[in-house]
């Protein structure tokens, strides 16, 4: 199969190849990606965990084609990405919702904006509303959401306009504990259903296990990937079933082990994000599987 040509009808599949960023000129420039490379397979929802600040916002901007990398390239199906298409949506770690409409209008923003609507995307948007548990309200405003509700209708946003791929920065950061780990299973869900391809940026570990079928660690900035992982634990899953898998625990204690390293160099630099991320690690890694399950 030819991806530049796509004749398979399969849709999207990005490739990093060799890109370097920089921003500022002369003495003030600081290189934020250097020569990195890396694959978002089709169909598969791929994770990218690394250091704090290392630059992993920068390749959300730059696949999005809100940026041109200074070298390299970015591709989709094989076609350069040279600025933003409604192949890529992205879900950013703020709220992008608009406060004056209701939830309704915002999902159907998208179709509306491109003088799409009518009887089909209707549908779709109270099949989405009623998919993200949000039609009971439906005119709402994000106001009168929670949090957690907020980030389920950006999802359906996103989704109306079918894109070939999602791209999420950090979508649940913002949440508290218990609302985070529900968006895990919420997203996960509707990831199972559909197996569109989705690329998800993450700080946390248990987030990127818990989701990821491929992880992709980062190197300290200016970053590149220092590893893949494939993350081969079986679908559906659940909290309680990650926390006693072994093979969960020994990619954890593997992508910890590498994060750990690229900390320390980040560490020898004054890096605060750097250091709290060393005393994190130091506390996870003095427990024994054995103690933790036992909590």
């Amino acid at each position: 199969m030819n991806s530049t040509n796509n004749t398979d009808g399969v849709h999207g599949e990005i490739r990093v190849e060799a890109v370097t960023k920089s921003y500022g000129t002369g003495p003030f420039a600081k290189t934020v990606v250097k020569d990195c490379s890396f694959v978002i397979e089709r169909h598969k929802l791929t994770v990218m965990i690394g250091p704090s600040g290392c630059g992993k916002s920068t390749l959300i901007r730059l696949m999005a084609g809100f940026e041109r990398p200074d070298s390299g390239t970015i591709q989709i199906d094989g076609r350069p990405i040279t600025g933003p298409g409604k192949d890529r949506l992205v879900v950013f770690q703020e709220s992008a919702l608009f406060p004056w409409m209701t939830t309704m209008d915002n999902i159907l923003y998208g179709p509306r904006a491109r003088n799409e609507q009518n009887a089909q995307t209707q549908s779709k948007a109270d099949f989405l509303l009623e998919k993200v548990g949000l039609k009971a309200f439906r005119r709402k405003y994000p106001t009168q959401l929670s949090g957690g509700m907020q980030r389920r209708a950006e999802l359906a946003r996103a989704m109306i306009n079918d894109p070939d791929v999602m791209i999420l920065d950090e979508p649940f950061r913002g949440l508290d504990a218990m609302s985070k780990e529900l968006m895990w299973e919420y997203y996960s869900g509707l990831y199972e259903e559909s197996h569109r391809t989705n690329f998800f940026v993450t700080t946390d570990i248990d987030e990127a296990i818990f989701l990821a079928d491929r992880l992709i660690v980062m190197t300290n900035i200016p970053t590149r990937v220092r590893a893949t992982i494939e993350v081969d634990i079986p679908r559906p899953r659940s909290l309680s079933g990650i926390v006693e898998n072994e093979r969960a625990n020994e990619i954890k204690m593997q992508a910890l082990s590498l994060l750990h390293e690229e900390a320390m160099k980040s560490f020898s630099g004054g890096s605060r994000a750097a250091a709290d991320f060393i005393e994190a690690y130091a506390r996870r890694t003095a427990k024994t599987p054995e103690a933790s399950r036992a909590e």
